[in-house]
């Protein structure tokens, strides 16, 4: 394996399993807020009461706040986490998306910019997004939480549109998730460690912890708690180019967003606390109506505007498909690729043999000609004619004579 690939598989993993950790935690702390019991009988300082079992025990967890002074000798802390996740997460935007000339961050038909602008944009968008964003809620969120929130989804809608007009579909989804990341990322270490630290630092010191910077971390934590579902979504898309590839790959972001988000919200609204729950039906038929949102964004969206494939009159024979493919395909798929970004064929399919092309012919049908996402970003131009050939040949059995 080369360098490149070696680094793919370390970060990939690592990020996966931070991720699972971190996601994991994240929904089950909220899952504990929503059904902790209150009572008063618990003091002043009580948020409330939950029982689990697990692992062949029972959990008793409180949550509350602390006496000046009663701090125990042992706090765990969870951060590391997303910390790691996010370390990946930026590792394996570099090795994928910078490296190799940054072959899957540009796509010359939607802008021809070179990689050194194309890196400098998504990474200064980073920065911008979460300057941006935290400056709103710090500054006018707390008090107006509703418009600030409609500002947020606005200016996040309107990202995935301006990434989707500059990066190749692949990059501006992964591109969206990123942002999405940092801001998550952002939340944890620039808000809800610091007020952990100043709760943790004022019941050293003997002094009453302040209420609001708890109020206030979870707030964050809820932003992060809805930013999850479409994120997954994201951390996947790479495999559906069907979505990313199409003309309205950003509209098609944007509804499964929508409807991922929605189905988070109504199962965090499931839960009454105390212990109660609302009737299955009053939240469950409400979610499924947003999963269907994000559905539609996958199924219907994709299809709007689709170019039919070009009927030919007449089949087309093995060896001119195999011209194609050899002009704009092996260039990449082949033992030797002449291409210099792939030392390796891409995901190890090759076309130098008619049966490896007859074998694969079906994905050659599904990227090359449906979705069109192959050559990727069109590098090697395929035209509209060659996919239309390289159609027929398939749709009449894809014989080698």
């Amino acid at each position: 394996m080369r360098l490149n690939e070696v680094l793919d598989v370390i970060f990939r993993w690592a990020h996966l399993v931070a991720g699972i950790m971190w996601i994991g935690n994240s929904m089950l702390w909220n899952w504990m807020d929503r059904n902790l019991e209150k009572a008063t009988e618990r003091g002043r300082l009580s948020q409330g009461k939950i029982f689990m079992v697990h692992s062949g025990a029972f959990y008793d967890v409180e949550k509350k706040l602390l006496e000046p002074g009663e701090l125990p000798p042992m706090v765990h802390w969870f951060k590391w986490q997303n910390g790691f996740t996010w370390m990946t997460g930026i590792a394996l935007l570099v090795v994928v998306y910078f490296m190799n000339g940054a072959a899957f961050l540009i796509d010359p038909s939607v802008a021809a910019i070179d990689p050194a602008v194309a890196i400098s944009i998504s990474l200064g968008s980073l920065f911008v997004g979460w300057i941006i964003y935290d400056g709103l809620w710090s500054s006018y969120g707390e008090q107006h939480p509703r418009v600030a929130t409609a500002l947020s989804i606005a200016m996040l809608f309107g990202s995935i549109f301006a990434f989707s007009q500059v990066f190749s579909g692949r990059a501006a989804y992964i591109q969206t998730g990123v942002l999405i990341g940092t801001l998550m990322t952002g939340n944890v270490w620039m808000c809800i460690v610091p007020s952990q630290r100043s709760l943790i630092a004022a019941t050293k010191s003997g002094k009453e912890q302040d209420e609001t910077l708890s109020i206030r971390a979870k707030q964050r934590s809820i932003h992060n708690n809805y930013f999850t579902f479409p994120l997954l979504f994201i951390m996947l898309s790479n495999h559906f180019p069907g979505a990313y590839s199409h003309h309205l790959n950003w509209l098609v972001l944007i509804a499964v967003m929508v409807g991922g988000a929605g189905v988070r919200h109504f199962m965090n609204t499931r839960y009454l606390g105390e212990g109660r729950q609302r009737p299955v039906a009053v939240w469950l038929a409400p979610a499924f109506g947003m999963g269907g949102i994000a559905l539609a964004g996958l199924l219907v969206i994709t299809r709007l505007g689709e170019v039919p494939i070009r009927k030919l009159d007449q089949p087309v024979p093995f060896a001119r498909a195999q011209e194609i493919i050899n002009k704009r395909c092996l260039p990449c798929h082949s033992v030797t690729p002449r291409d210099p970004a792939w030392p390796v064929a891409p995901n190890n399919v090759v076309f130098d043999l008619p049966l490896q092309i007859e074998i694969m012919a079906p994905r050659i049908y599904e990227r090359s000609v449906k979705t069109k996402s192959m050559p990727l970003n069109n590098k090697t131009l395929m035209s509209l004619d060659e996919r239309a050939e390289l159609g027929n040949w398939i749709e009449n059995g894809a014989r080698l004579k």
